[in-house]
């Protein structure tokens, strides 16, 4: 297996990986990561499998982006993190907890789900109907990008946010998008939630349409050792209110044992 990309920011014994959604990227993560990244540590953000300069696996499915992910860690030389993740990298970050919980010390999970709704049926061909279905009448990324983002941000969301958001959607190679799309409607960890017993922060966004508040905080609640929070933002909820969400993650890497961090605001 190829190692993915990565870009890092800071240096030092603890580590911590932000892992972005179906619509980002590492590149997405360049303000963000040494935001939350705490002076003595290294933090990490990549480019999902099929992202940016990642080369894509075969399957696409999310035991293959835990088993990249476990790959990345190993070439970083980095053998216990914290997982960031955001929306479908949360998702992945529940995987990789579940499948390799020796590597994780923590999660923070960012406007995610621990399932894509109920089983494989109508309502998973509803949701590709309406991702796919313009790329599927000839539409560019850049043109989804358009349509997408927008439903995501909360009330009053700063333009500034969507027009770099959907800058880096029309960036993703739409066979990667696609891939990505059918993995993620099959996703289903409810079952591990919990037998997980590392510490997590669980945050939603308060005018989140894609991860509701009620769905997050009920897997926090099913989670042995979960704080959940609620920020006043959509489905973007990490850049809508980066300073609130960075703040959020340093509580968090405070409260863990052995992990001392100063911060630089």
């Amino acid at each position: 297996m190829t190692t993915p990309r990565w870009i890092e920011t800071g240096s030092g014994p603890h580590g911590l990986v932000f892992l972005h959604g179906i619509s980002g990227g590492a590149a997405g993560a360049l303000d963000i990561l040494p935001r939350i990244t705490p002076v003595g540590w290294r933090g990490l953000a990549w480019d999902m499998p099929g992202y940016g300069a990642s080369e894509s696996i075969d399957p696409v499915d999310f035991d293959g982006y835990a088993r990249a992910l476990i790959a990345m860690l190993d070439a970083a030389g980095l053998e216990r993190v914290v997982l960031v993740g955001h929306s479908m990298g949360g998702m992945i970050a529940l995987q990789t907890a579940a499948a390799f919980p020796n590597y994780v010390t923590g999660l923070v999970l960012a406007c995610c789900t621990p399932a894509f709704g109920a089983s494989a049926g109508p309502l998973q061909q509803a949701f590709l109907d309406r991702r796919l279905g313009p790329l599927d009448d000839g539409a560019s990324m850049r043109e989804l990008a358009i349509e997408v983002i927008p439903t995501m941000v909360g009330p009053g969301g700063d333009p500034e946010v969507v027009r770099d958001a959907v800058n880096l959607m029309a960036d993703i190679p739409p066979a990667s998008y696609r891939a990505a799309m059918h993995a993620l409607v099959t996703f289903d960890q409810r079952a591990v939630l919990s037998g997980l017993t590392m510490p997590a922060l669980v945050i939603a966004g308060r005018d989140d349409a894609v991860s509701t508040p009620l769905v997050v905080r009920r897997m926090a609640e099913r989670m042995s050792a979960a704080t959940y929070l609620q920020l006043d933002a959509g489905h973007l909820a990490p850049f809508e209110e980066p300073q609130a969400f960075a703040g959020a993650v340093h509580d968090f890497l405070a409260s863990l044992d052995n992990a001392p961090v100063t911060f630089l605001l």
